[in-house]
């Protein structure tokens, strides 16, 4: 979709489509933009006739000189960015059902706190958000019939900032799309190894600067990842260790350095504790936290952050053979302590375990990690909200401030001293690999974690098992499959 903007509201009588916005109780539409008279009295007159009482987001359609949407921003009280991102989105949805191709956007009317540049961003980021969709393995493809998308103002100030607005949000979205695109991926296809060479090649591609090393097998057996490679022993793929870094160009003393940890199980059967056959659908979603961490990686480096930002991504999956990991085995993790692992299907936490203590040697400022780790997580918060812990409030605050300004739901759960007790309640090794009880699963797994946390290096946990996938609340969101939801919170966070 080619996008392009005009100042001089010249675009209108072009365009297949004009699009107005107004409020139910205002008089007038803003028309500042709109040079032809006659035209701004007919709009105004068919507002205040049917948009008055017209819902939020209802769309009203006439053709007095070509055909003009007003779309009814409902009552000015309670409006929002975050109600522009949804209007945006919705917005998509309806006029992509049209066989308009280029359309006219009057972007005066649409925005908000006289703040012409964010609400440029927030509806472009709504809008291109919704066009997503993940087709590549059907034979009948459905093709976006938007072509052409021309955002019309009079905003003076606007105009010098417009195009970087573009490509900060072009940069965003095509991140989150990635990680859409790796989530909805195929196992059969993307396995570890895939995984890692599509990562590297769109590093190549996309992110020129940022240093791409790959272990193999026989290299993360150096590195004593033992808890890793205890995970890969069923596989019929090598297991990858991802390790990206980028460092800004011009570093400042007071930039900081993050490191990024995602889980990469690239399918989970569970292993020998193997799930239920249709607790298994699905599974190819359980990378997830790599994605999403990739996803935010990218978009950072594209946004141009000022922070040093290492991201590490183990990669492999979970299946059974006769060299498997099985229930009842104690494993020695990279910093020393031995796991018992009693349950086969809490692979996650092993994988991370290993690569945090890797992160920890990097000696990061602070660290964050984000997995499909729980179904406890679902349980508790619903397929709504991301699950945040940590060992560090100032962190933990910063995040949850973050993510309410990225109009994402984040929301913290505790690690208490009692479930860190409890994961060392093993009879054979220093820690256990799932609490002795059903309940509290996140957290105790967020408690698992802590142990593979050194030198009092500040630490949140995102478990991300319910947003990871289809946010159905969310029209800026696909229906079904890979959501990229929590990308432009851990983004915008590492941009700060």
């Amino acid at each position: 979709m080619k996008i392009h903007f005009d100042f001089k509201g010249e675009s209108f009588s072009k365009a297949d489509s004009m699009v107005f916005a107004g409020y139910t109780k205002d008089d007038v539409i803003n028309l500042k933009s709109l040079n032809d008279k006659n035209l701004i009295s007919e709009i105004q007159e068919l507002k205040s006739f049917e948009l008055f009482s017209a819902k939020r987001d209802e769309i009203l359609t006439t053709e007095i000189a070509g055909i003009i949407h007003i779309v009814s921003l409902g009552e000015r009280k309670g409006y929002n960015f975050n109600s522009l991102r949804i209007t945006a989105a919705k917005l998509f949805k309806a006029l992509n059902t049209t066989n308009a191709k280029k359309i006219a956007i009057d972007l005066d009317s649409l925005t908000l706190k006289k703040d012409a540049a964010k609400s440029l961003e927030i509806f472009l980021e709504g809008f291109l958000l919704s066009i997503y969709s993940f087709e590549k393995y059907k034979s009948e493809k459905q093709e976006n019939k938007i072509k052409e998308l021309i955002i019309c103002s009079t905003d003076k100030g606007l105009k010098r900032k417009a195009d970087k607005v573009l490509e900060l949000v072009q940069g965003r979205v095509d991140s989150v799309n990635v990680t859409r695109d790796f989530v909805n991926e195929v196992p059969n296809v993307l396995h570890s190894v895939a995984y890692a060479k599509e990562i590297e090649k769109d590093v190549k591609k996309n992110l020129p600067g940022v240093e791409v090393k790959i272990l193999n097998k026989a290299q993360i057996k150096k590195e004593n990842m033992d808890l890793f490679l205890s995970v890969n022993s069923g596989s019929g793929h090598e297991a990858r260790l991802v390790h990206l870094t980028y460092t800004p160009k011009k570093m400042k003393k007071t930039a900081k350095h993050y490191a990024l940890v995602g889980k990469g199980i690239t399918f989970d059967t569970g292993g020998y504790s193997l799930k239920p056959g249709n607790f298994m659908v699905n599974m190819k979603f359980d990378m997830g936290g790599s994605a999403t961490l990739y996803g935010a990686f990218r978009s950072a480096v594209l946004a141009g952050s000022p922070n040093k930002i290492s991201c590490i991504l183990p990669m492999t999956d979970n299946a059974v053979n006769s060299l498997a990991t099985v229930p009842d085995s104690v494993v020695k993790a990279r910093n020393g302590k031995t796991v018992e692992i009693l349950n086969t299907d809490a692979e996650g936490r092993l994988i991370l375990a290993d690569a945090l203590d890797y992160a920890c040697d990097l000696e990061p400022d602070a660290i964050i990690d984000a997995a499909t780790l729980t179904g406890a997580c679902l349980v508790a918060l619903g397929q709504e909200v991301c699950a945040v812990l940590g060992n560090d409030q100032k962190l933990i605050d910063k995040l949850l401030k973050t993510a309410k300004g990225q109009d994402e739901y984040l929301w913290q759960l505790p690690i208490i001293d009692e479930w860190r007790a409890d994961m060392k309640k093993s009879a054979t090794a220093d820690i256990r690999n799932i609490g002795t009880t059903r309940y509290a699963g996140t957290a105790t797994a967020a408690a698992f974690l802590e142990n593979f946390i050194k030198n009092d290096i500040p630490w949140a946990h995102f478990d991300i098992a319910g947003v990871c996938d289809s946010q159905a609340h969310l029209p800026y969101c696909p229906d079904k499959g890979g959501s990229g939801v929590m990308v432009r919170t851990i983004s915008d966070f590492i941009c700060q």
